[in-house]
């Protein structure tokens, strides 16, 4: 009896210092490797096709259901018909609520295909920060725009006669603005986007010694939502190249292109920034490569 007793203690205790050996060394953090600038390897890969495919059916669902829902809001508050209701609708919310929770779903069904991006500014970002290569960028982006211009397609094909009178769901500046008041709205809500976007997905949080567990496509879809809540009196909110351009060139007015400027150079440029400040300035990437660098001389 003594001796059983010996043992199960004796066992007790290793499996103790084995968890706790365990424990200790997934603490330990390894920042992952820079994404390759040009990858031609990834071009031989079915996967890297996929997560194209991905972007593209991604953006162009998100298109269909956003820009259907903005029309149908116009119709049913429209002053020129017999049974508008002012007060009808989703409203401004419900639209920020279609923008959000389209991203946060198709964020949650593409980010183990693709990342999720559904957004050039969000690619770009990422692109800068190295955590993808070039040739995935670009291609991604392509995806996106054409993802988007087929969306709103469809919308157009399935209600041509609201379409038009409703304005596409085309990006503009709004009366009263300036462009520049435009720009720093896109510039400052792609920031708070793209920011989200490297928070939520950082590697980091998934070391045992992070202690705030997240599920990505959750922030970010509440940043989307956010961001449309503040500036769709502005711009009508952009923050998503791709999906100003494809509703530009179903719309194919001459307001939509002489703004369209704004909901490239904004985005690109809150994306760069977010970038910048999440990689150098939070987490120092700049001086722990430095560190490494002086300890290896």
């Amino acid at each position: 009896m003594e001796v059983e007793v010996a043992e199960r203690s004796s066992y007790s205790v290793k499996y103790v210092e084995a968890a706790e050996r365990s424990s200790y060394s997934s603490k330990d953090y390894h920042e992952p490797p820079p994404a390759p600038l040009i990858d031609m390897v990834e071009l031989m890969k079915w996967s890297f096709y996929r997560a194209v495919i991905a972007e593209l059916i991604a953006t162009l669902l998100f298109l269909y259901i956003t820009v259907l829902t903005v029309i149908g809001y116009k119709s049913q508050t429209d002053p020129t018909k017999i049974n508008a209701v002012q007060c009808g609708g989703v409203g401004i919310l419900g639209i920020a609520w279609a923008f959000g929770g389209m991203i946060f779903v198709l964020v949650y069904c593409t980010a183990g295909i693709s990342g999720g991006h559904i957004n050039p500014a969000v690619t770009f970002g990422l692109f800068l920060a190295r955590k993808v290569s070039l040739i995935r960028a670009v291609m991604y982006m392509i995806a996106q725009c054409l993802g988007a211009i087929c969306g709103v397609g469809l919308v157009k094909a399935f209600q041509r006669a609201y379409y038009v009178r409703y304005g596409g769901g085309a990006n503009e500046l709004a009366a009263g603005y300036n462009k520049g008041t435009g720009l720093g709205a896109e510039i400052i809500g792609t920031f708070v986007l793209v920011f989200v976007v490297f928070g939520a997905t950082d590697p980091k949080r998934n070391a045992r010694d992070s202690h705030v567990p997240v599920l990505a496509p959750l922030p970010i879809g509440f940043a989307v939502f956010m961001v449309h809540l503040a500036t769709i009196p502005i711009t009508g909110t952009g923050i998503n190249p791709a999906r100003s351009l494809g509703a530009a060139v179903i719309y194919n007015e001459r307001k939509a292109w002489d703004d369209q400027w704004i909901f490239w150079v904004g985005p690109f440029i809150g994306a760069a920034i977010a970038s910048f400040f999440y990689q150098f300035i939070l987490r120092a990437s700049a001086i722990k490569a430095l560190g490494s660098f002086r300890s290896t001389v």
